[in-house]
């Protein structure tokens, strides 16, 4: 899964100063935790899931994913730290949380998302105001259960962008 998103990084990112970013999955990643000089960001998008008990399968029209980002100016290197919030089966009872599978066209936008945010914040650019939407050309339709969304429990769902 990760490979997807440095593909879509280095796609969108390439232009960043000369300065080469990575992402990488950080489940330990807490909302407004992130050390000193690091970015917090917080999008959403729709996903997928599938249940690894009882294989259901389920979409979602709000699962949130968390960057944390800090650019090292001595070494122009970026790290970009993901975690995306999870889901459990409503049908199982000792359901698990499961990982969300999103759209590639979906993880395009969020981070192209990202490197606006990247833009402001590490290399301070004065993007205007724009509207700051961006059009999904994957699937977003579907529900979105709070009561079995990890980002729900943690209250950031009504954070995303």
């Amino acid at each position: 899964m990760i490979s997807l998103w440095n593909r879509s990084l280095q796609k969108k990112a390439s232009d960043l100063h000369g300065d080469t970013w990575k992402i990488e999955t950080d489940q330990t990643i807490l909302e407004n935790s992130h050390a000193p000089n690091w970015h917090q960001y917080i999008s959403g998008s729709f996903a997928d899931f599938r249940c690894s008990l009882c294989r259901r399968t389920w979409g979602s029209s709000r699962v949130q994913v968390m960057f944390h980002f800090h650019l090292n100016g001595a070494s122009r290197q970026g790290t970009i730290k993901l975690r995306c919030y999870k889901q459990e089966c409503r049908t199982c009872k000792e359901a698990e949380w499961e990982d969300p599978n999103f759209p590639v066209e979906n993880i395009d936008v969020m981070v192209e998302r990202l490197v606006k945010n990247i833009r402001k914040k590490c290399y301070k650019e004065n993007l205007g105001e724009g509207n700051g939407f961006s059009v999904f050309n994957g699937r977003s339709d579907g529900p979105h259960e709070s009561a079995h969304c990890e980002a729900c429990r943690r209250g950031i769902c009504n954070q995303a962008s």
